[in-house]
């Protein structure tokens, strides 16, 4: 029976559930890098203005990124995804299958540790206009671990997204040839010979 309702099910992502990605990956791709500079140039130079300001953006993009990962996860169970892409094996699927699911408890577990770490450090306000609701009373002992744990995450997101992609383009795109890129990007189209 599940096979036969796998059968029917649409072979790529509905329009909502690619919007869903690609605004993801956007903000990821603004996220990561700004991340890593404010945390260099917090360590590096004295914490100034600017890197004040970049520490306020980090905070409010982790929070829409939060935000967008539980719609999204909304309506991917309403919605479902679409059938397996039918000339992959098992464990490809399954793989395939924990990375999308560890990739969506770790987008939205990353931006909580980060919001706990800056509860813990006290440092919830943003722009000097808006104070982020605390997770937990201020404790800079427990901040320090905290966010060095919410780095170690985003190290992780970075990880599955390199295999991620390089399972989609590099494997199944361009060595394979099969449709599982074109489940994502419809125009990409299916490379078998």
């Amino acid at each position: 029976m599940a096979n036969a309702m796998s059968d029917t099910r649409e072979t790529t992502y509905s329009t909502g559930a690619r919007h869903f990605h690609w605004w993801t990956v956007a903000l990821l791709t603004a996220q990561v890098p700004l991340g890593l500079y404010m945390f260099y140039r917090g360590g590096a130079t004295k914490f100034d203005a600017l890197t004040g300001r970049l520490y306020d953006l980090h905070k409010t993009l982790g929070l829409v990124i939060l935000a967008l990962v539980v719609a999204r996860l909304i309506y991917r169970l309403v919605h479902g995804g679409p059938a397996d892409e039918p000339t992959i094996d098992w464990w490809q699927k399954a793989a395939s299958h924990a990375t999308h699911w560890s990739l969506y408890a770790l987008l939205i577990l990353v931006p909580l540790v980060g919001w706990l770490g800056i509860s813990l450090y006290g440092a919830r306000e943003v722009f000097g206009i808006l104070t982020i609701p605390p997770l937990a009373a201020p404790n800079s002992d427990a901040a320090g671990t905290v966010l060095l744990l919410h780095r170690l995450l985003a190290f992780l997101i970075i990880l599955l997204i390199a295999m991620h992609v390089g399972a989609a383009v590099v494997l199944h795109y361009f060595i394979r040839g099969d449709g599982v890129l074109a489940r994502m990007l419809p125009w990409a189209g299916v490379r078998r010979r």
